[in-house]
């Protein structure tokens, strides 16, 4: 009786997974970080942003939010998706001064007034994918060398801030509410090897655990196959060998393939692993090459994330590195959790792979192919 009663509720929980997981588009209204690069000329300091102009407009709080669909103002946000570039520009224009009242540059205490010069907006393209817009703000320099100090307001996310045109550049990232640290117009405030390897770190993790759902479920692919630890280390060695050196390729840009192509075969993989779990009782030899393969595929969607963060030039590997290590800690944290949840509790049960592995993989399965689906047809 108690076996039945935990079978059904097995089915219950897969079924609700099943549809929470259905109803989510894997990279729909994603919130991205905002990137400014701060440059200066003889009498003008320049700060070029790249950010959500919609979301802004909205006045969605993006500090710790993760899906717009989440907040306030959602619907607002997505109507104003679907303008043309010109009329969200002249909204944007419109309401700068009341959006932009936090966002203020000092130099050495005395603040310099930033000015809306350009914007540029791209036209409207995938409704489900945040649209990058540029705005380039800028203010009158004095004639002396001094330290500029940024402050990024409540409210609008992340930051990576990057200093451009000269030696020794600083970079790093804000909060909503922060004020960067005093950076040199001359240059000379970059960051250590250890500093930006300890930055990179939170974002490799958090590309994982909670953002990349298409990642976890590969990986929970793995982990449902036996359980047995050998297998398991076999496909998470190949996976992330290959993982490694795509991401360092890509991340270095000498290998670029559209989304449009990567995304539909993570998808594929997702449903690959999750069948073969299905029919296979234990690792084939072929596997962990099948895995390495898909592991090149996915080294390359964790470098399209790179690439909207940027990497700072000066401490390119460190960096590359950190965030290498945030996206292994996350795997793991995911492995571990699978095991806190079903493996530690049930894996030696004889019904273990009936009730348990296989369920958990049909539902990754049709995860994986329902994605797959929406990102080449829909």
């Amino acid at each position: 009786m108690r076996k039945t009663v935990f079978f059904i509720q097995t089915k219950l929980a897969l079924a609700l997974l099943l549809s929470s997981i259905l109803g989510t588009p894997a990279h729909a209204h994603e919130v991205t970080p905002a990137i400014a690069d701060l440059s200066t000329a003889e009498t003008t300091v320049t700060l070029r942003l790249r950010l959500n102009a919609e979301a802004l407009l909205a006045e969605i709080d993006l500090d710790g939010l993760e899906d717009t669909n989440e907040a306030e103002g959602a619907a607002q946000y997505d109507s104003l998706r679907a303008l043309p570039p010109a009329a969200l520009e002249t909204r944007l224009r419109r309401s700068w001064d009341r959006l932009g009242q936090g966002l203020s540059l000092s130099m050495n205490g005395t603040d310099l007034p930033l000015a809306p010069d350009t914007i540029q907006i791209p036209e409207v393209g995938n409704p489900d994918l945040p649209r990058a817009s540029i705005l380039t703000l800028t203010a009158d320099l004095p004639p002396q060398d001094g330290d500029l100090v940024l402050s990024w307001p409540r409210g609008f996310g992340t930051l990576i801030l990057r200093q451009q045109g000269v030696e020794a550049p600083y970079t790093g990232t804000l909060s909503g509410g922060d004020s960067s640290p005093p950076i040199p117009v001359v240059g000379g405030r970059q960051i250590s090897a250890w500093q930006a390897f300890g930055q990179y770190i939170p974002v490799g993790f958090d590309h994982i655990l909670p953002k990349g759902l298409d990642h976890i479920l590969f990986v929970l692919g793995l982990y449902f196959l036996s359980t047995h630890i050998k297998p398991l280390l076999w496909q998470v060695s190949a996976f992330t060998l290959a993982h490694t050196v795509t991401l360092a390729l890509g991340a270095m840009g000498w290998v670029s393939i559209p989304a449009s192509i990567v995304e539909p075969l993570i998808a594929a993989s997702i449903t690959f692993v999750a069948i073969e779990n299905i029919f296979a009782h234990g690792l084939n030899p072929w596997r962990p090459i099948i895995i390495f393969c898909f592991g090149l595929l996915h080294g390359l969607g964790f470098a399209s994330v790179l690439g909207q963060f940027g990497l700072p030039e000066d401490q390119f590997f460190p960096a590359l590195i950190g965030f290498n290590v945030g996206v292994e800690l996350g795997q793991i944290t995911v492995i571990a959790l699978a095991f806190l949840a079903v493996g530690a509790w049930f894996r030696n049960k004889p019904w273990y792979r009936a009730r348990i592995a296989i369920p958990a993989s049909t539902v990754i399965a049709l995860v994986g192919g329902w994605w797959f689906i929406e990102r080449v047809f829909l």
